[in-house]
Parts: structure tokens; sequence; C-alpha cells
């Protein structure tokens, strides 16, 4: 049980470091002709590598049921959310509003997880999930921006379509490994990228480091690793603690700015890192020192886990 715990605990702490690895993306897209530009090159490349995974399961008795819940899960998970997120940043949403609107997923996750899911969330969970927040309000200031309306509606598609994708994943209960789930998501992306790609300007990709890192950054640290990790934490534990260590990602971000761009660590941010970091332990402290390992990691109960179908 604690080597499980253990397991899970290393698993989410890669998750934050991945997940926040996607913001710093956005940030070397924009010295690309274009981020979506950069995204469609991303998932057509990783379609690439990935499909022989696909190919693989496949054979090995993937259901086309399975296929089509994933590319479900994929379409409103990394496509929708991207897009819209992306979209709300271009057209004016200030970055630091838009992870605020991001850091909303945790409690939209746990309001919706007790009636869809059945996860309990008790009242030490909800005080951490309302820390955390405050902790991202904190870390990333509030600048409102002059956007158009629309344009916020857009970042909380976003946000609303990874909440969607997450609670249905969980309730589906899919086994599908990491890699082929991944190759499914990708594949679903990439027509769609394809076609913000041209209405923006042309496909062609311009050989240039920049925009090799940045599609290469993509493709390892958020595709591989973030989604990969996502996916695969979302699988052993519950909905609502996997959703809370996006608490974690605008603090991280920071710090990945400071280490990459040599961006200034405000006093704020730090004292935001550190009630985001108690926010999470809260959300997720065992209630009792004798729960079993389901209640330390957040795996669903029995119950919950044989209603779902396959």
């Amino acid at each position: 049980m604690k080597r499980a715990l253990l397991v899970t605990l290393l698993l989410e702490a890669a998750l934050v470091i991945a997940w926040s690895s996607g913001f710093i993306g956005g940030k070397l897209s924009a010295d690309t002709p274009g981020v979506f530009l950069v995204l469609f090159w991303r998932f057509l490349i990783a379609s690439l590598l990935l499909i022989p995974f696909l190919f693989q399961a496949l054979r090995r008795g993937l259901s086309a049921a399975q296929f089509r819940r994933q590319a479900i899960i994929g379409f409103f998970g990394m496509t929708v959310y991207l897009a819209a997120g992306l979209k709300g940043i271009e057209l004016g949403v200030p970055a630091g509003l838009a992870a605020l609107i991001g850091a909303l997923q945790p409690m939209a996750t746990a309001v919706l997880a007790g009636p869809l899911l059945g996860e309990k969330v008790g009242r030490r969970q909800w005080f951490g999930l309302l820390l955390g927040f405050a902790g991202v309000t904190l870390a990333v200031g509030g600048n409102s921006g002059d956007a158009p309306v629309w344009a916020y509606g857009l970042c909380l598609l976003g946000m609303a379509s990874l909440v969607g994708a997450t609670l249905y994943a969980k309730a589906r209960g899919d086994t599908t490994a990491m890699l082929p789930t991944l190759a499914i998501h990708c594949i679903v992306a990439t027509p769609v990228f394809l076609v913000l790609t041209l209405l923006e300007g042309n496909l062609v990709p311009p050989l240039e480091s920049d925009f090799v890192f940045a599609v290469g950054w993509f493709i390892v640290f958020s595709t591989l690793g973030g989604y990969g990790l996502y996916w695969v934490c979302l699988k052993r534990t519950t909905a609502t603690r996997v959703s809370s260590l996006i608490y974690l990602t605008p603090p991280v971000t920071m710090i990945w700015a400071w280490a990459m761009f040599g961006e200034a660590l405000s006093a704020a941010g730090w004292a935001g890192f550190a009630l985001c970091l108690l926010g999470v332990a809260l959300a997720n402290r065992r209630r009792h020192q004798g729960d079993s390992l389901d209640g330390a990691v957040g795996i669903a109960p029995a119950s919950d886990r044989s209603a779902r179908s396959p």
C-alpha cells in the first residue's frame, strides 16, 4: 500500500510539472508565426509517432466502443480545451486571468463529482479547494484586460470542456493504455487545428530553431508528459483529487518562467504558491489514520467502480 501511494504521489508531482509546461510552450510559440500552426504540427507529428501503439492496441482487441470513448474524451479534453483557451488569450484575455478561469476547474469538478461519480467531497476538501483558488488568485494577480466578453466565454468553455472530459473519462472507467489513448486524442485534434491554421494563414512550417523547439517542447512535455500523466493519474485516483493538482500549475509555471526566461519571482507569487500547496494538501488529506489505500490515494469506492459501464 505504501508503495502504491508513493508511486501515485510521484506521478502527481510529475503531472504538475508537465502540465505547467504547456504555459511555457505558449510563450515559446509567441516567437513563431502562430500558435495554431505550432499546435497543428505538434498533433500531426505526435499522431505519426503514436499511431504504431494504436495499431498494436487494435490488434490486441481495442474495441470500437473504446475508440469512440477516447475520441470523445480527446475532442473535449484536448482539442476544445486548447483551441478555446488559446483563442481567448489571443483575443486579449490576460494570461493571468485565463489561469484564474482555468483554476475554477477543481471546484467545478468537485461540485459535479458527487452527483455524477459518487465521490464524497467533505468540508476539509472544500476548504482546501477554496484555499487553493485563493493561492492562484494571489499568485497570478488581478489584471482584467479589455478583451470582448465572448473571449472570456471561450476561456470558460475551455475550462468546462476539460471538466466534462475528466468526469466522462472517470465515469466510463476506460482501461485503454496511455500511448494508444494519446494517439486517438492527437488524431482527433489534428484536423481541427488543420482548419484553424488554414483560417489564419498557411501550413508551411518555418524551419527555424524557435519553431522546431516549440513543437518539440509541446510533444514531449505537454502531450506525452502533461496529458499522458493526467489520464494515468485519473485512472488511479478521484476526479476531484486530480483536478485539485491544477492549482499548483500557475505557481510552478512561474518557476519554469524564472528558470527559462529570467522572469522575476514576486513575494505575492511565493505566498500564492504556499497557499496552493496548503490547499491541495488539505483537499487530499486522509480523514482518519486508519483509512485504506483507497482513501489514501483517492481511488473511488468499490460501489462506484462497479457502477461504471465498460
